[in-house]
């Protein structure tokens, strides 16, 4: 299991089995092969549901998102 955090604080977000992982890393752009943290916001979030996104790992991003934040970079480890 991969735990995913916020970059900004290191808060624990959550953690995601592989293939919830497997989800992120295919959805989202990595700048190179050592690349593990995303940006996250509301479009993000829209664009994983219409994709079959596991409602646990979409509650999972939608927790990590603040009252009021337009967005969030998250990471894995």
């Amino acid at each position: 299991m991969a735990r995913l955090y916020r970059v900004d604080n290191g808060e624990t977000i959550g953690q995601i089995n592989d293939k919830q992982l497997q989800f992120l890393v295919d959805m989202l752009e990595e700048e190179d092969e050592e690349d593990q943290d995303y940006y996250i916001d509301a479009d993000t979030l829209e664009l994983f549901s219409d994709n079959g996104c596991d409602p646990e790992l979409l509650a999972l991003l939608e927790g990590a998102l603040e009252d009021g934040e337009d967005g969030v970079d998250i990471a894995w480890e």
